[in-house]
This record gives C-alpha cells, structure tokens and sequence, in this order.
C-alpha cells in the first residue's frame, strides 16, 4: 500500500526535489558556455588565426618611383591575389616593426593599453587605435569571408563567412570597384583608445593615422603593381553590420585592391579622384 505523506514531509520533499533541478540547470548552462567557447575557437569570429607568410623588408622598386606611378586605380583584371601579396599589403599598413614586450613606463598604472610593439604607420602616444579588416573574394589560400589583421602575430582572425564584397559595395553607395576587387582592406577605429589621453583631440589624431595606413597601402599596392583605391563615401551603419564589426569599430576607410585593368588609365579621368 502506498504510504500517504504529512503536509510537512511533502513540503519537505518539494523543496529538495526543486533545490536539485536547480543545481542541474546551472550545471547544464555551464556546461553549455563552455561547449559554445570551445566551437568559437575552432570555427567561429573569435579564435581562429591563420597565419601569413612572412613579409618582405626590401622590395625591387624604390619608395620615389611609387610615389611617382600611385593613381587612384577602379578598375581591375578578373584575377585573384596571392596570399604572400595580402600578408605584404597588411604589414605595410599595421605591421609591427618593433615588438617592445613591456610597457613603458608611461604605460603603466594608467588607463592605457600597450599594443606590445611600434607599426608601420605612425599613432599618436603609440595607442595604435585602428582595426583593419579584410574583405576576401579571390585570395589564393583563402575562403571568401570577413578577417581581422591581428599585428602581434601577423595573422588573420576567421570573423565571418562568405564573399560580402557585393553587399559591402551596397553599403557603399554601389562603387563597383568593391565588387571587381579581389581583396578589399576596410580600415576601422576604436577612437576611446586615443581619447584616453588625447580627449577631445583624439578623433583629429585617429584621422590622421587613417590617413597614413592608407598611404601604406596604396604605395606597397604600387610596389606589387598593383592598383587601389581610398573609397570615403559609404552608410557606416551599414558597413558594421554587413562586416559583423563591434560597436566600438567605426568603420573610416575602404580599400578595394586588385590587378589594374588593361585600360585602367583610359578610364581614370572619367571618375573623380586620382
């Protein structure tokens, strides 16, 4: 026969009953963090590096005779780029030239954050606030899709799938250069970096860094023989949302980059820029 409980010992067991369903739901949740931590590392936007070749330090052609032949150039062969040709384009714009372990002194105890190393552009008080992200439609070695160039490693940071280069081009008022471009460099800010010590003059200094990264890119493209060009006019909103980017990443500069098209130079003066 069934034994009947007292009011008190069925209260008593209730109790029990829901205290162990709550230690199992925070177990399972847990559980669960730790498993989507791991599947972001393997496959997901934060965690997966691929490494670049090495970049090189001396090149064939001199710094006069790029500066001679660089010209805005939007129009570009149906031709991939090699991985080797990224991995220079990336250096020239962010590469570190100087890893500096420890932090200064004036580092340290403050609000600032040691990016571990001096770069090929120049950042005012070394807080190198810029994120530079590529765009990949037909790089050799590489999946179409979205990664961050990390500086300190000299490798790509896997942050999204798939060729976007049709939809980033949307966001920017439909310049068909981002299309035909194989590789596209999106250059972005995190101006709180800079502001930290520079305040209100942060966002001056933060455009100017913008502006020399860019010129890096556009004179080692002419070293490569390659061409680019600095698109300006595009729906920020929307660049973050087509690229995935955080919040604090404002999207300031868009580098499509490819083989100039045979008649690239015919066709330059008919657009505005050069």
């Amino acid at each position: 026969m069934l034994k009947l409980l007292a009011a008190g010992e069925f209260r008593e067991l209730f109790a029990i009953r829901r205290c162990a369903l709550a230690v199992c739901s925070i177990l399972l949740s847990a559980f669960i963090g730790e498993v989507s931590k791991l599947a972001a590392q393997e496959t997901g936007p934060s965690g997966r590096l691929i490494a670049l070749p090495a970049p090189r330090q001396d090149g064939a052609t001199s710094l006069e005779r790029t500066l001679t032949e660089r010209r805005s150039v939007r129009h570009f062969k149906d031709a991939s780029l090699s991985l080797p040709e990224i991995s220079q384009l990336l250096w020239a714009a962010q590469g570190v030239t100087e890893r500096i372990e420890d932090a200064p002194s004036v580092w340290r105890g403050s609000e600032w954050k040691w990016m571990g190393g001096l770069r090929t552009a120049p950042s005012a008080g070394a807080l190198y606030p810029l994120e530079l992200y590529l765009v990949a439609g037909a790089v050799d070695e590489l999946e179409p899709g979205v990664y961050r160039y990390v500086p300190l490693e000299h490798a790509l940071e896997h942050v999204g799938d798939g060729d976007r280069r049709q939809t980033l081009a949307d966001a920017a008022l439909m310049q068909s250069s981002i299309v035909d471009a194989p590789a596209v460099f999106v250059i972005t800010a995190v101006y709180e970096r800079t502001a930290v010590k520079y305040g209100e003059r942060a966002e001056r200094y933060v455009h100017i860094e913008v502006g020399a990264a860019g010129e890096n890119i556009w004179l080692q493209a002419e070293a490569l023989e390659l061409g680019s060009v600095f698109i300006g006019a595009f729906r920020d909103r929307d660049v973050q949302d087509v690229l995935g980017l955080p919040e604090d990443h404002q999207p300031l500069g868009i580098m499509p980059v490819g083989r100039k098209s045979e008649d690239w130079r015919e066709r330059l003066w008919f657009r505005g820029g050069a």
